[in-house]
């Protein structure tokens, strides 16, 4: 139980950091930032590995490259604009 709530909380921070990089809101708030660091984890170690450090079973260099791709990619469906 506890491994799930640990992945939750890196899953949001690394969202939040991908937000941060690239000037994009991501949609849903807090929830959305959960999804989009869990959805970049996923794709960042698809496409480079699990090399670098790791938090809750994420490699965080991949998985925080994956999260900007993800939020770069929602932000140009949805047309986001940058944080003001």
């Amino acid at each position: 139980m506890l491994g799930w709530i640990w992945s939750l909380i890196v899953g949001g921070v690394i969202g939040a950091l991908a937000g941060v990089i690239t000037s994009r809101d991501v949609p849903a708030g807090i929830l959305g930032n959960i999804i989009a660091g869990l959805v970049g984890a996923w794709i960042g170690q698809a496409l480079l590995g699990t090399w670098g450090p790791s938090l809750a079973g994420m490699a965080v260099i991949p998985s925080i490259i994956g999260a900007v791709i993800l939020v770069l990619i929602v932000s140009a469906l949805f047309g986001m604009r940058k944080r003001s």
